[in-house]
């Protein structure tokens, strides 16, 4: 039996309030730094940080499983593989596996997909209180008309999506448009309405950690209830230096003004071994009520299934073929 204290069937079940956001204060936005040296040197310490054992890792890989977005973004998508991902979303572990381990109700923290997929996923996840999420804006590149980028939105939440995954204007970032950045989020965020936005900074294609820093300062100010580092697109997806910026950011905006923001790495998380890393970074900085679906998400389309062989080694202590653990 795995770490009670850890499992998440003994999660609560409140939500963070929502961040309603605030005006622009372009001074806090231009104090916004980051060392890059110094925080290299922190992100390389992290993987020998902690070492988790045995029932503790199965504790830690299961919560892991009720952050995950689990995502399908291809342009072959079908009605039909949404549907078996959404079956996966709401079985993510074999049913012996789980009863091994003591757990019951474990699902995964929601589905992503593109637009056209919405309504077969919120069919498939009916009953299930799983959220769907969907990219908007004119993702993953965010360079389409900007009307047609909010009105993507309403659609999207019409059709059932819960969250809203929207692309950032990169070129405001890199011109240093930090005015035009939180207009163009707070637009995102009101046509959200009730749906919970996460705003996605695409952070490899921003040039600097300073960069970054200061888009994830403007896009909270302008009301993101997340902030994501990346599409999964770009050709540099979530880094460790990277999180350390965005997660310090989080902690900075919440000591100012009460209010939590969520995060999510998504792109290149693939193995079990690099989401503990993530969860412990994130304990780290940000402190136990981070570690939760309604504040953390990895956004991922295989993480899930190393996690599932890696708790079918701790139950059985044998390795299985990870063709034992597909997605869809």
């Amino acid at each position: 039996m795995i770490d009670t204290q850890i499992a998440p069937t003994h999660l609560p079940q409140t939500m963070a309030p929502r961040n309603p956001g605030m005006a622009l204060d372009m001074d806090k936005v231009m104090r916004a730094t980051a060392n890059r040296s110094a925080i290299e040197r922190r992100a390389a310490t992290l993987p020998g940080r902690r070492s988790l054992k045995k029932d503790h890792q199965a504790a830690w890989l299961a919560r892991a499983i009720t952050c995950i977005d689990l995502t399908t973004l291809a342009g072959d998508d079908t009605p039909g593989r949404v549907a078996r991902l959404c079956a996966k979303a709401r079985q993510p572990v074999r049913a012996d596996l789980l009863e091994a381990l003591g757990l019951s109700g474990l699902t995964v923290g929601a589905v992503c997909v593109y637009h056209d997929m919405i309504a077969p996923a919120v069919a498939a996840l009916a009953g299930s209180n799983i959220p769907v999420a969907a990219v908007s804006t004119g993702f993953p590149a965010g360079l389409s008309p900007f009307a047609l980028r909010v009105a993507e939105i309403t659609e999207s939440v019409k059709a059932g999506a819960r969250e809203i995954d929207i692309v950032i204007s990169r070129r405001k970032v890199l011109t240093g448009d930090w005015q035009g950045l939180y207009d163009e989020m707070r637009t995102f965020r009101e046509a959200c309405g009730d749906a919970h936005v996460k705003a996605i900074l695409a952070t490899g294609e921003l040039g600097t950690l300073q960069n970054v820093a200061r888009a994830s300062m403007v896009c909270m100010m302008a009301g993101a209830d997340f902030i994501k580092t990346s599409t999964g697109k770009e050709s540099v997806n979530a880094t460790l230096p990277v999180s350390l910026v965005m997660m310090r950011a989080i902690r900075d905006y919440h000591d100012d003004t009460g209010y939590r923001v969520g995060y999510k790495p998504a792109g290149g998380i693939s193995k079990a071994k690099d989401a503990l890393v993530y969860l412990s970074l994130l304990k780290d900085e940000l402190g136990d009520r981070w570690l939760r679906p309604d504040l953390f998400r990895f956004g991922a389309s295989s993480l899930l299934g190393d996690i599932e062989r890696q708790l079918d080694h701790h139950v059985t202590g044998a390795y299985s073929a990870s063709w034992r653990h597909a997605l869809a």
